[in-house]
């Protein structure tokens, strides 16, 4: 029985842990990552009850060290998947957020680098808008005072602070284009950054996108947030 739970419990904790480097590294399709998640869950399950039969009736066979291991891989295994679920529908299921809602930023030189990715581009338009509204009613148009060229140089250092790869900082258009690459799945989301120079203001605006998808569990709003805090701390100094 010790055996059983040992590995039960084990299966489970490794359904939900790898599909994120398995998909990273392009050995598992998407669709096949989070099947492993459901029967993680499943798994997890299993080994709990499992876990509870042998301490009820089988408990000479348990051990500290062998018990208290397939309980913590067991509670993993559900609570990941279960917190990702939880986090989904709190969050509406879009993955293009933007601080302009009429007039989004536009992706340049970025642009090629999407072509293969399941979410094209171009912004969605007022459906998605609607959405946002609802959800990121703070996310709005900044405004700053300091030059065009001083904003330029925050923002690439901003994305540069937050591990993203600059992909562009054009000072023409006054344009910061990057992307940020999350550790466990190795997702790419793009973020750019528009400074429009206005008299005595420069308004600054920030789109993020991932590239695949359908709800981004709100992690691109958190990422606008991070833009933000990081230069406005840039600012100050």
């Amino acid at each position: 029985m010790k055996v059983l739970v040992s590995l039960v419990s084990l299966i489970a904790f490794l359904l939900v842990l790898l599909p994120g480097p398995l998909y990273k590294f392009g050995i598992v399709e998407l669709g096949v990552a989070f099947t492993g998640f459901k029967y993680g869950v499943y798994a997890g399950g299993a080994a709990l009850v499992l876990l509870i039969v042998q301490v009820l009736f089988m408990r000479k066979t348990l051990t500290l060290s062998s018990g208290v291991i397939a309980l913590v891989f067991s509670v993993v295994a559900i609570a990941m998947p279960l917190n990702m679920m939880n986090k989904a529908e709190g969050v509406p299921a879009i993955h293009d957020i933007s601080t302009d809602l009429v007039n989004p930023p536009k992706f340049v030189a970025i642009a090629p680098l999407r072509a293969n990715a399941s979410n094209p581009v171009e912004y969605a338009g007022e459906e998605i808008a609607v959405q946002q509204r609802k959800a990121y009613p703070e996310l709005a148009t900044l405004s700053f005072a300091q030059s065009k060229a001083d904003l330029m140089t925050a923002s690439e250092q901003a994305v540069k602070n937050l591990g993203f790869a600059v992909v562009s900082a054009n000072t023409a258009t006054g344009i910061v284009e990057a992307t940020d690459t999350t550790t466990w799945f190795g997702f790419k989301d793009d973020v750019v950054i528009r400074i429009k120079d206005e008299g005595s203001q420069r308004f600054v605006d920030i789109r993020s996108k991932s590239r695949v998808g359908r709800s981004d569990l709100g992690k691109n709003a958190e990422r606008i947030h991070s833009i933000i805090n990081e230069l406005n701390t840039l600012l100050e100094k």
